[in-house]
Parts: structure tokens; sequence; C-alpha cells
């Protein structure tokens, strides 16, 4: 393999990527990474003034980008977002299923006991992480099989493959991702075309806006309590950033990954490899 020919795997010219989840602290990064490389990106976003100031930041980059209107949870909006970017572009290469997030009310603490979280908090959890990359799947991955080939990348996370405290709603949904990767990557494989590869990533602890001050004191900035458990657990000793999952993002999105499917990445700075002994 030439040098050219190993810089043209990451070169995503002419490329379609559908992001969902793309407004967020992670998804952002990752978007931007994928204009980077010249892919045209595609937002799926609740809040479009986030999602057009998000755009607005894609300075210098070639590809055709736009930000549509839809709710992950909402198949008619996914929908109609599908039938524009077919007609627009012509083809989707990439999915990536970044919308997800967790629930106040479907954690535990000293105050708010397992016995005490409302389904509908439980279920909501579940639903934005799991069935909000369903609906998604469903509608992009149908064109993948019109045109025998696309990539789906999934994100999961460490709470899938570490029970942690007080998120039980959330590792549970997360486990589920990462088993639907793994059927979907079979079931797109045998049943439309092997050129359909359907992976995940499983970022490890990452200060985002939904987390920072349960892990950083903010008062003093020191650790919290749970912070420090983590880091104790954390070989590499640090938080994540945006861009740690911009490698693994690109490799698992580009052909060179391309007899890589129906697996889980950890992006966790080796939390999941560390035994605590």
């Amino acid at each position: 393999m030439t040098l050219d020919s190993i810089r043209e795997l990451y070169d995503f010219s002419g490329r379609t990527v559908v992001l969902t989840g793309g407004t967020g602290v992670l998804g952002s990064e990752m978007a931007r990474a994928l204009a980077g490389c010249h892919a045209n990106v595609v937002l799926l976003a609740r809040n479009m003034d986030r999602a057009e100031r998000l755009l607005a930041s894609f300075t210098g980059t070639k590809g055709r980008h736009r930000a549509l209107a839809a709710d992950v949870l909402n198949r008619a909006s996914v929908e109609q977002a599908g039938t524009t970017v077919r007609a627009e572009y012509g083809r989707v290469d990439c999915l990536v299923n970044g919308a997800g997030g967790n629930d106040p009310k479907a954690t535990t603490n000293p105050e708010h006991r397992f016995f005490d979280i409302p389904a509908e908090a439980f279920q909501h959890v579940v639903n934005l992480n799991l069935l909000g990359t369903v609906i998604p799947t469903q509608v992009f991955a149908k064109f993948m099989a019109d045109q025998k080939a696309g990539t789906i990348l999934n994100v999961s996370s460490v709470s899938a493959d570490r029970s942690l405290t007080r998120v039980g709603a959330y590792g549970a949904a997360k486990a589920g991702i990462g088993n639907l990767t793994q059927w979907l990557a079979i079931h797109m494989a045998e049943e439309y075309s092997p050129d359909i590869r359907v992976n995940a990533i499983m970022p490890g602890f990452f200060l985002t806006e939904q987390n920072r001050f349960l892990l950083i004191d903010k008062e003093t900035g020191a650790p919290t309590p749970r912070g420090k458990k983590i880091m104790d657990h954390t070989p590499m000793r640090r938080y994540g950033t945006p861009d740690d999952l911009i490698g693994a993002l690109l490799w698992l999105l580009s052909p060179a990954a391309r007899f890589v499917t129906g697996i889980v990445v950890p992006v966790d700075g080796g939390f999941t490899a560390y035994s605590g002994v």
C-alpha cells in the first residue's frame, strides 16, 4: 500500500455522513472531524440554532453540509429528513448514531432509591438511547440496503461493560446498544450486503455538560468522591477529551476498517481493562 493510498483511506470527499446527536459535546467534535475530512455532513437535530452554529464552524471544508430538524424518537420526522437527504445527496454512506443521554429522575442517590425511580423515567432513558438508535438505523440503513453498501457507527458507554453505581437505566440501555450492534452487523451483511458494516465505540469518562459537576467539585475544582473512584480505576489517569474519539471514529467509518464489523471499541483510558487489583 502506497502513502497516497493510505491518505485516501481517510478522505471522505463525496461521501455523505448523517449524524444524530451531532450538536452535543462529543458529537460536535465528530462532526467537525468528518467535515475536515471533506465529508458531506448532515446533522439531524432538535435544536436548529445550535446545529446552524456548528455548521458555521466548518470553515475551509469542501463538503456540502446542512442541518435537518428531526427527533430520533419521532419516526415521521426522521423519515422526512431521510427523504430530503436522498433527494439532495442521492445516497447515505455513513450513519453515526450519537443521540443519547441520561435523566436525573432515572438515577439513584441516598435520597432517591432504586425503588423510587418512576417507570416513565426509566423508559425515557431506554427509549432515548436504544430506540433512538433503532429508528434512525431503520430509516437510513434501508438506503444502504438499496445501495448494497454503507457504514453504521453506534455510540455505547463503559457503563454497558462495567456496572456503574447510580445509572442503572443508562447502563442497561447502553448494554443494549452493544448487542444491537452485533446483531445488526450480522443481519445487514447476511440479508442485504457484506459491504454494510456496523460497529460501535464505547467512550469512557468524558467531561460533558451533564456530568462535569458529578466528577469535579464546582467550588474547589477538586475531584468529587465519584470522580476520585473513576481516576483510581483509569490507568491513564485523566478524563477523555472529545478529540480522543476521532481516531476510532474515522477508522471505523473509513475503508481502513473494511474487514471490521460487529465490534465495540473502548475509548476509555484503560478503564474497562482494569480489574482494580
